[in-house]
């Protein structure tokens, strides 16, 4: 069967139309387009570009289509491929944010945003007091929270940032305080 990037872009197009879900949904389609169809590649093949496409980092069915594509018509194929693949969810994120963008212009919708900010906040708060109780214990926990709220807050101090300086600072009143019972 003919093997132009045109193909191989069609080709891949199709499969990434009827992929739903995850890595494994796209072995069977691919099976069913390049080895029983158009003969591009055998079952053995299929396997080993699947087995290293779950080994590398990334979508399993890029990969996939990454090494079929590149056997296919090497650098140009791959690309073909790579293309025909992630082309459909791209098309469908652009179409979902364009209906989402419509719809959240409805009263009725930034209504329900509207409460479900006010559940969050009201999460947040529950967790913020829960942890209080359990980590604000003494004048020095306190401190170091009031401390830390002020950077980030009034100083936009990152929060990494603010985690890392409580720990040396839990790390010197820890060393400071065995120090004054004298242990080493």
């Amino acid at each position: 069967m003919e093997k132009t990037l045109y193909q191989i872009f069609k080709t891949f197009f199709k499969v990434g139309t009827l992929l739903l879900g995850g890595g494994y949904v796209i072995l069977p389609l691919l099976q069913s387009e390049l080895v029983d169809k158009k003969k591009w590649i055998d079952d053995d093949e299929l396997c080993e570009f699947y087995a290293l496409g779950q080994s590398v980092p990334g979508i399993i069915a890029a990969n996939v289509s990454i090494f079929v594509g590149y056997k296919l018509r090497r650098t140009a194929g791959a690309i073909s491929a790579v293309l025909g693949i992630v082309t459909p969810a791209f098309i469908s994120i652009v179409v979902l944010a364009k209906i989402l963008e419509e719809i959240i212009q409805l009263k009725f919708i930034q209504s329900i945003f509207w409460g479900v900010g006010i559940g969050v906040l009201i999460l947040i708060f529950l967790a913020v007091k829960e942890i209080w109780k359990k980590s604000v214990v003494d004048k020095f926990s306190c401190w170091i929270f009031f401390l830390t709220f002020i950077l980030s807050a009034c100083f936009k101090a990152p929060p990494a940032s603010l985690i890392i300086l409580a720990i040396f600072i839990g790390l010197w009143l820890q060393f400071a305080r065995k120090i004054e019972r004298g242990e080493k």
